[in-house]
Parts: structure tokens; C-alpha cells; sequence
């Protein structure tokens, strides 16, 4: 797909926009002063394919914490700020790659003026977070409420706060929890700035809703041509976040690489365990980087047939199942050595 052409920035050792690929991002749940737990969940993040990782700076600990955790990580750090300009300044002067800040509620002109003087001084971008539960007061009365239109017009004004001060390093997010609301947004948005945009739907909800949510809106917005940078937002761990978003890269064809697990959903001719057997190579495929298609069927009679689009797959029987290669069967195994049997055939086809 097309997407819309947007200005570079440069987040570490990451570039977004001008039609870099989508960035998978997403942030850390524990405490930053908390350097050994910030680092572990980063890197086990970064194993998942996180490539940019926000954390939270509610004090100066937190701040200054950010130069041990750059040490010890490989992906750019973004420090998430609200009100106090003091731990903007202190997160870019301790290595941030980038800040996240609402120039809106950080305090007056001068104190906008010293983070982007900062920012500047230092490379460091800043990305205009604005959300739905955020609006000024002003603007809910101009609209009504809560609008698309209010959420693009609040994210602009902060964005000309800073470029009065000759500040254009930006990344601009707007997010709602309401999924056709922030597609709308976005859509506005994208006709009136070059700036890269992150998207994402902010409180999304448990894994379950969240992720559905997710997808869908993420979907209608990338498929447009929309977005630099996604995240996920889930009451989940982390890890969930970047797992989904990855998969909604390559379903939308916005990323290639990694095994992409098909199934078929259970019937009364299923005699396996399909839904653990499933479970189990979807796992069992995440540490692979191979661009191929595995299909995980219930039924060694229609099984290989149906999902001969696969490069691979495995079809379930009574106690025994079948291995098939483009829709031809290779070998049969007992059900017990399936999954190992699916994992020989993908190395060997990774050997190819």
C-alpha cells in the first residue's frame, strides 16, 4: 500500500517517517528507578521485536535512572513526562532518545521554551502526546465534547507551541479510546502536517478487547497509509503489546518475516487436542525469522487439501497425524510427535 510521506526523525538508532518501516513500540511497566527490572523487561521486550521502548519519569530518580538503563539496552528510550518540565530537561540530559510531553500542561511559554531549547541543544525529538481525556476545557465547549476535530485541533496548538521556538523535530500522537473516533482523527490529522505520526488506541482494555480493538482501528488507520510508529495498548504484559502489533504488520503486508501460523477452527471430525496443538506451534514458531506459512489442521482428511497454500503444515487423526509440505504429505507420525515433526521440517526448510 501507498503510504503517506512524512518528515524523518531520528529516535536513537531508529529512523520513522519518510517511509521508514512502522516501528513497533511499546513501554515499560515497571518502576524506572528500578534500574536490573526496567533493563530485564526492556531486553525481553527487544527479544519480542520492540524497537522503540517508552518508560515512565514520574520523579528525578526516575530520570536519572535513564543513564544506567541506555547502557544496557540496544533500543532508543523515550521518557514519558507529564507536568513537571524539570524531568523533561533531566530525561534528555540523561540520555532519552526522545521525550513524550504535553507542551500544554507542562506550565508557561518559558518553561516550553527551556525543554525545546534542550531538546534541540541535545538531537532529541519530542513527541505531542494528546489523548481524549485530556482536552481543554475550551475545546469541549467549542465541539461539543470530545471530537475528532477537537483532538486534531489540541494536538496542532501544541505543536505550534514549539514551533515558535524554532523546535520541528516532532512526532505527533492522538489517541481515544473510542476506535472510529481516533481513525477519524488520524485521517484529519494526516491532511494537515507532514509530521510523523505514532498511532495507537489508548486503553484499549484486557488482552481480549484490547487486542480486537486494536485491530480493528490500527487496521483502518494503517491501511490508509497512516502512521510511523504503532503501539499496542493493552492491561496486559507488555510483551502481549508488541506480539500483536507485529502480527498486524504482516497481516496488513506492512512487515514480512516470521512464521505466520494458520489453523483451522475445531469440528466434530477433530480427534486431537487442536486448540493446544495450535497453542503450542504458534509458540513454538515465534523464534523463527523464516517468511513462511504453517498450517495446523484437525483433520488428516481434508487437512493437507485445505491448507495447501501453506509451506508447511500438520493435520490431526486418531492418535496419528500427518506431515505436508505445499499440500503433498511427506510423512505420517504418531500425534505425540507432531509438533517435533513440524519443528524438523522448519529446519530444514530454514537450511534450504
Amino acid at each position: 500500500m501507498d503510504r503517506m510521506q512524512t518528515r524523518k526523525v531520528k529516535i536513537g538508532n531508529v529512523t520513522i517517517g519518510g517511509g521508514a518501516p512502522i516501528a513497533i513500540q511499546s513501554m515499560t511497566n515497571t518502576k524506572t528507578e528500578d534500574v536490573s527490572a526496567t533493563v530485564a523487561q526492556i531486553k525481553e521486550l527487544t527479544a519480542a521485536g520492540c524497537e522503540i521502548i517508552r518508560c515512565a519519569v514520574p520523579t528525578m530518580e526516575a530520570a536519572r535512572a535513564l543513564s544506567e538503563i541506555k547502557k544496557q539496552i540496544t533500543i532508543p528510550l523515550v521518557a514519558d513526562i507529564h507536568f513537571d518540565y524539570r524531568l523533561a530537561i533531566a530525561a534528555i540530559e540523561n540520555g532519552a532518545d526522545k521525550i513524550r510531553i504535553n507542551p500544554g500542561n507542562i506550565g508557561s511559554k518559558e518553561r516550553v521554551r527551556a525543554v525545546a531549547e534542550t531538546a534541540k541543544q541535545y538531537g532529541v525529538p519530542i513527541r505531542v502526546g494528546v489523548n481524549s481525556g485530556s482536552l481543554e476545557k475550551s475545546l469541549l465547549e467549542k465541539y461539543g465534547g470530545v471530537t475528532a476535530e477537537g483532538l486534531v485541533e489540541s494536538a496542532l496548538d501544541k505543536v505550534a507551541m514549539l514551533e515558535q521556538f524554532e523546535f520541528h523535530d516532532i512526532v505527533i500522537s492522538i489517541k481515544s479510546s473510542d476506535v472510529l473516533m481516533c481513525v477519524k482523527a488520524h485521517e484529519l490529522i494526516a491532511q494537515k502536517t507532514d509530521y510523523p505520526l505514532h498511532v495507537g488506541i489508548t486503553e484499549a482494555g484486557t488482552i481480549r478487547s484490547g487486542n480486537i480493538k486494536s485491530s480493528i482501528g490500527l487496521g483502518m488507520i494503517l491501511s490508509q497509509g497512516i502512521g510511523d510508529t504503532i503501539r499496542v495498548s493493552l492491561t496486559a504484559s507488555p510483551v502481549e503489546e508488541v506480539v500483536t502489533a507485529k502480527l498486524i504488520l504482516r497481516t496488513l503486508g506492512l512487515r514480512k518475516g516470521g512464521i505466520e501460523v494458520v489453523s483451522c477452527p475445531t469440528c466434530g471430525r477433530t480427534k486431537i487436542d487442536l486448540i493446544e496443538l495450535a497453542e503450542q506451534v504458534e509458540a513454538m514458531v515465534a523464534g523463527y525469522d523464516l517468511p513462511i506459512k504453517v498450517a495446523v489442521m484437525g483433520c488428516a482428511v481434508n487437512g493437507p487439501g485445505e491448507a495447501k497454500e501453506a509451506d508447511l503444515g500438520i493435520a490431526g487423526g486418531n492418535g496419528e497425524g500427518l506431515v505436508f509440505r505445499k499440500g503433498e504429505i511427506v510423512r505420517k507420525v504418531p500425534e505425540a510427535e507432531l509438533l517435533s515433526a513440524l519443528r524438523e521440517e522448519i529446519e530444514a526448510y530454514e537450511a534450504i
